[in-house]
């Protein structure tokens, strides 16, 4: 599927945060480091989210990327003392929040390799769309999600590889999951000609 005809694209600044676009809302997370010099860019990964498990439309998933995640509720004690973040996150109507700089390094992939070289964090950006491994996700999401890779590739233009969290952890991660439409991805990807390699 190609890109519908009222997408929208984002901008960056050079420091690597949405540029003074409504529909990409800033929210930044204490959780990010500084990338390893001279480390090049050109992995994005796609995890999918939601808190609880299957549901939706909460403030959970930015509460958790900020630290402010209640974790006196029973659910949420086993993520107590978790520090984790992404660089992105797709809401279920489309909407896009920002945590960390495209510059900056957020701690989304974990222990993880991607085609031998490991530490997917330093060369990588993390983008969570909320939903989960048993649902598919919507139309408004893979809208934004397509602008967001084509626009990233703008700024970031060593891009080469999307590939999803379970084939660069594969014996911890699952996501973005079996309903993960990768080829409606591939065919925006190649209808804008960007030179991007997909690994599901």
């Amino acid at each position: 599927m190609s890109l519908r005809k009222n997408s929208k694209r984002f901008y960056f600044t050079d420091n690597g945060w949405c540029e003074g676009d409504s529909s990409c809302r800033i929210m930044r997370s204490p959780n990010f480091d500084s990338r390893p010099k001279g480390a090049t860019i050109d992995l994005l990964v796609l995890h999918n989210i939601s808190l609880p498990e299957g549901v939706f439309g909460g403030e959970e998933i930015e509460n958790l990327f900020l630290n402010q995640l209640d974790t006196s509720r029973a659910i949420f004690k086993p993520l107590l003392n978790l520090k984790v973040s992404s660089h992105f996150l797709i809401k279920r109507p489309g909407s896009l929040v920002q945590f960390v700089s495209l510059q900056d390094r957020a701690w989304h992939a974990g222990e993880s390799s991607f085609l031998g070289r490991v530490r997917c964090n330093d060369f990588s950006i993390g983008i969570e769309i909320e939903g989960t491994d048993f649902e598919k996700f919507n139309d408004a999401q893979y809208d934004t999600l397509e602008n967001l890779i084509l626009s990233i590739k703008d700024f970031l233009p060593d891009l080469s590889s999307i590939t999803g969290h379970s084939f660069i952890a594969p014996d911890r991660k699952t996501d973005p999951g079996p309903y993960f439409d990768w080829n409606r991805v591939k065919e925006a990807v190649e209808t804008a000609k960007k030179n991007i390699f997909l690994f599901p």
